[in-house]
């Protein structure tokens, strides 16, 4: 990916932990590096498939301004999902803000904050098998489409398929989505859950009948493991009700710990 750098735009405005800071402000100076792909720009040299760093830079200079915040932090990561919902060709934003002035009553040059923000590429299983199966389904994909940091990239045909796990229930109404999102992981998972909470799901019996149920497949090429949460879905390459959708929409994508494509999986 090729990279646009801002550097060192001084601004000045009211953040801090203090109340006088929040008055009479004082100066920030940030740089951005936004990850794009320059080479159309460079073969027809058109701005339309570029970003205007000119805009870029005002817009950073009107968003910090127009808000006031507490911590380094909280300005690094607003104004990065700012500027990736903003600019469509901005795959990735690396950010710096130094403070300058920073009132600690000891000499310094500056304090800074550096974060990397970027959309995410995520697998979602969706599946159904109470009541309006198809209407829980799409109520997923929508709810999941307003989100403000997620997008819904593409969706798979729905198929019906035998219940998994021993419980006798009825038969499941399975798909598979792409999402492209800001969200991490942990976040995303809560995110699924809130859907599902809202589509009426309960977690009483395990493989048991649900509404909705949601789980992460794959997330970039990530491989993590929490309590709550496996990346890759450890039964992935086990399910067909899971992997006939995912080839649908997916069929080249790899999976990170086994090697083979969805398609060889399936």
């Amino acid at each position: 990916m090729d990279r646009i750098t801002i550097k060192n735009l001084e601004i000045y405005a009211k953040h801090g932990v203090f109340p006088e800071e929040n008055v009479l402000g004082q100066k920030f100076v940030i740089s951005a590096v936004l990850h794009t792909s320059t080479r159309k720009a460079g073969l027809t040299d058109e701005l339309e498939y570029s970003v205007n760093y000119g805009k870029v830079s005002h817009f950073i200079k009107e968003y910090v301004e127009s808000h006031t915040w507490k911590l380094l932090e909280k300005i690094v990561e607003e104004l990065a999902k700012a500027l990736l919902l903003r600019y469509p060709l901005v795959k990735q934003v690396d950010l710096t803000v130094q403070k300058p002035w920073a009132p600690i009553g000891l000499p310094l040059e500056t304090v800074s904050v550096e974060i990397s923000r970027k959309w995410h590429r995520a697998y979602i299983a969706l599946g159904s098998n109470m009541g309006d199966k198809r209407g829980y389904l799409d109520f997923a994909v929508q709810k999941l489409g307003e989100e403000e940091d997620c997008r819904v990239v593409k969706v798979s045909d729905y198929i019906v398929t035998e219940p998994y796990g021993g419980v006798e229930q009825d038969d499941f109404l399975n798909g598979a989505l792409e999402l492209s999102t800001l969200l991490d992981p942990e976040e995303l998972l809560d995110r699924l859950h809130e859907i599902e909470a809202a589509a009426s799901r309960e977690r009483i019996i395990r493989w048991g009948p649900r509404t909705l149920d949601l789980d992460i497949l794959l997330y970039d090429d990530l491989v993590y493991d929490s309590e709550t949460l496996h990346i890759p879905h450890i039964e992935l390459h086990k399910r067909d009700f899971v992997l006939i959708p995912l080839a649908q929409i997916a069929p080249w994508v790899r999976h990170p710990v086994l090697g083979k494509t969805i398609v060889e999986l399936k």
